[in-house]
């Protein structure tokens, strides 16, 4: 009998457990969020790598060999200088003597920050203030490691470490709303994906950097409330407001220059840079050649990128490679450019697919390094001397990652043997690497690898967080595809509830982003809104089937497929989102009569498109921050996929805000009121011209909340609300 009652107990217990359930308030919290190997910097020595060791006061150096600490190099708790209280990032500097502790800092937009920034001494274990002066931005080493560049108020200003930390002054004219030296504009930080503008010559003499005159770019303004979290009291009674230069499609961009700065001379030359007056300058970098500073040049229509090699003491420029698209020219391509060496790798679409090219440094192409029917996801470097080239691609699936090397006879082997999803990051010198694996049911896996793909050594493989996940009510995840009425085949994933039965009919929540080149549909563990596809199990506990589809437009699957949508944003990404929801009407299990569809951003803005598409096919849809006319976002990026409104007002007219009396089902619009990337103006005049229109809707704003509107009680407040509504639609 006590035998009978101990299985019994046991059994009980274990049903409890296994059936244990995923709270919103678990979701938000990240109460399931993988643990990960933070911080990784490659060091000089090709064998090792600092990293943030686990009590987040101190960085570490690991062996590439063996995974094991080799030294502490910072410790909050012994460093002798002011007290850091928390570290938010470091940078070491080339020689290894110093490194950088970040600290306090605070976000101005999506990749810039100011912060108070610590050199340390790694020997003598001190630490001292970079400046005095206020907080700073973007700082970086010279080469030989003695000095330290960084910009404040829209200046450049140089540390000298070997003559007492001296403090000078580069530029004087840097003025907000209307000069910037050394980092970028508004819209060259979102588009083009950098928060540094300025680069140290190969011996360390030289400095140059991109001089952005924004002060004829129209100026953007939106208000301040006092609100909470953090509160502002000087707003308690009258708003404020926040004005930065924006510009939007066919308006007056940033103009750009490039100058330089001779450190001992203390000279500033102005480079003779052929671009266009409304062109841009969307990367600088010195090459290892004395004075030679490699300048890319970008047309307004993105589709001719340029290669200049300037002389930055003579200050003559000749171009050495131009890059050409019938479309547009992705901003991949140039994102993580290397001219260091004697020679560098371009990633180019030109046969139809992501590949890699080499080229001297004075641009002359050696050869293809690889090609075929997929697309090289990034590429990592080469070894020491410049034979072997190592890179991720998906070849085999576009929904999966594999690295692979490929050498001078162009031989390639693929590195990485787990199915699914696999990323690097490679030593100096590409002898080792740590590979970070997943899939759909597996959480992040972190190990050291050798150059030919063989473990070394097991870092992180998340073995709590799988046997949390093991007890809770989970159902099933999956891969599936199917193709639509156009003949397109389309790839998605799928959660099911926990008991799912094909007898039943389940409402199903569809959510996208669907935005040029972007990718929600992997076999890897980050599918979902908040990754691991933890949100979608909470609903689907709920009783919902959860699917995400790739329409066309998204990445992975080659130029024709994602630049298809090229001039006519949101038309053949909703009519596939339809075609999706028409898909899962057919499925037995599917009540066709209770399918929603969300997404944020683009996906809020293909959210509203594909209620307008014109098929009454989804009982209701949630569009947080969406652009609902592509006139009101900036000129970059929308141009890059859209030309200026001048050149193609059809284009644009194809947008909710054109489209919204063809609206179909209940709609929820959610928006931060203080949103620098896309305004409330999107939300605010839809909202009117379905107010005029006499078309019903759901409007929730957040006082104070940028594009991914959060702080405080925010973001569960958000879902909560989003999770009321459409239970509230498909569930009652």
């Amino acid at each position: 009998m006590k035998k009978f009652f101990t299985l019994t107990f046991a059994f009980f217990t274990f049903f409890v457990l296994s059936a244990q359930q995923i709270t919103l308030e678990d979701v938000m919290n990240y109460k399931y969020y993988p643990k990960s190997v933070a911080s990784i910097t490659p060091l000089a020595d090709g064998e090792s790598y600092a990293c943030m060791g686990p009590d987040g006061q101190s960085i570490v150096r690991c062996s590439f060999r063996t995974g094991e600490q080799v030294e502490t190099l910072f410790d909050a708790s012994t460093a002798r200088g002011p007290r850091i209280n928390s570290i938010d990032g470091y940078i070491m500097s080339p020689n290894g003597q110093n490194m950088l502790i970040e600290t306090h800092r605070t976000p101005i937009y999506r990749h810039s920050a100011t912060s108070d920034y610590y050199i340390y001494n790694i020997r003598n274990k001190t630490l001292t203030p970079l400046s005095a002066n206020g907080p700073q931005e973007c700082p970086k080493f010279s080469p030989d490691g003695n000095m330290i560049a960084f910009v404040r108020d829209n200046n450049i200003f140089l540390i000298k470490l070997l003559f007492n930390n001296s403090e000078s002054q580069i530029t004087k004219d840097g003025k907000v709303n209307s000069v910037i030296n050394g980092k970028p504009d508004w819209v060259y930080e979102e588009e083009f994906g950098f928060n540094c503008a300025f680069d140290f010559s190969a011996d360390s003499e030289m400095l140059a950097w991109i001089r952005f005159d924004e002060s004829e770019v129209r100026t953007f303004t939106f208000p301040w409330y006092k609100g909470s979290n953090p509160s502002m009291s000087e707003y308690a009674l009258y708003p404020g407001n926040y004005e930065y230069k924006y510009p939007k499609p066919g308006e007056k961009n940033s103009s750009v220059s490039v100058l330089s700065y001779d450190i001992k001379s203390r000279v500033t030359r102005t480079l003779q840079v052929p671009v266009e007056a409304d062109g841009y300058i969307p990367r600088i970098q010195f090459t290892g050649e004395k004075d030679k500073l490699m300048v890319l040049t970008l047309n307004r229509h993105q589709d001719r990128l340029d290669f200049y090699a300037v002389n930055a003491r003579s200050t003559t420029s000749q171009m050495i490679l131009r890059e050409q698209s019938d479309k547009y020219v992705d901003e991949s391509v140039y994102s993580h450019l290397d001219f260091s060496g004697s020679q560098f790798v371009l990633p180019s679409e030109r046969d139809g697919y992501k590949h890699l090219y080499l080229y001297t440094i004075g641009g002359q192409l050696v050869r293809q390094l690889e090609s075929g029917n997929y697309e090289v996801t990034s590429y990592y470097g080469t070894d020491a001397i410049g034979r072997t080239f190592y890179y991720a691609s998906n070849e085999g699936s576009p929904l999966e990652q594999y690295i692979y090397k490929v050498d001078a006879t162009g031989k390639k082997t693929k590195l990485s043997s787990n199915k699914g999803f696999n990323k690097a990051v490679f030593s100096k010198g590409c002898n080792y690497y740590i590979n970070t694996f997943s899939d759909i049911n597996t959480p992040y896996i972190y190990n050291i690898c050798n150059n030919s793909g063989k473990q070394l050594k097991v870092l992180e493989d998340n073995t709590a967080l799988k046997s949390a996940l093991s007890y809770l009510s989970m159902g099933s995840a999956e891969i599936f595809s199917f193709t639509t009425s156009q003949g397109t085949q389309l790839n998605g994933w799928m959660v099911k509830p926990r008991n799912f039965s094909a007898s039943n009919k389940y409402p199903v929540l569809m959510y996208q982003y669907s935005g040029p080149g972007s990718q929600e549909v992997h076999n890897s563990f980050a599918n979902g809104f908040m990754g691991g596809l933890i949100w979608e199990q909470h609903m689907a506990e709920k009783g919902y089937i959860v699917v995400c589809v790739d329409g066309r437009g998204t990445g992975g699957r080659g130029v024709d497929f994602r630049k298809c949508t090229y001039l006519k944003l949101g038309d053949l990404e909703s009519k596939d989102q339809v075609e999706t929801a028409l898909y899962l009407s057919s499925l037995p299990y599917v009540n066709k009569d209770r399918i929603a569809i969300w997404g944020w951003s683009f996906g809020g803005f293909n959210t509203l498109m594909s209620l307008c598409e014109g098929r009454a096919v989804f009982n209701c849809g949630v569009a947080v921050a969406p652009v609902t006319d592509w006139r009101f976002y900036d000129s970059v990026y929308t141009e890059r996929f859209m030309r200026t409104p001048q050149e193609n007002a059809s284009g644009y007219d194809c947008s909710p805000l054109h489209r919204y009396t063809n609206m179909h089902g209940d709609v929820l619009i959610i928006h931060g009121l203080a949103d620098d990337n896309v305004h409330f103006q999107n939300t605010a005049e839809l909202a009117e011209a379905l107010t005029q229109a006499d078309i019903p809707f759901d409007m929730a704003t957040y006082t104070n909340r940028n594009h991914s509107i959060y702080g405080g009680n925010t973001r569960i407040h958000i879902f909560r609300r989003i999770e009321r509504y459409l239970d509230s639609h498909l569930l009652q």
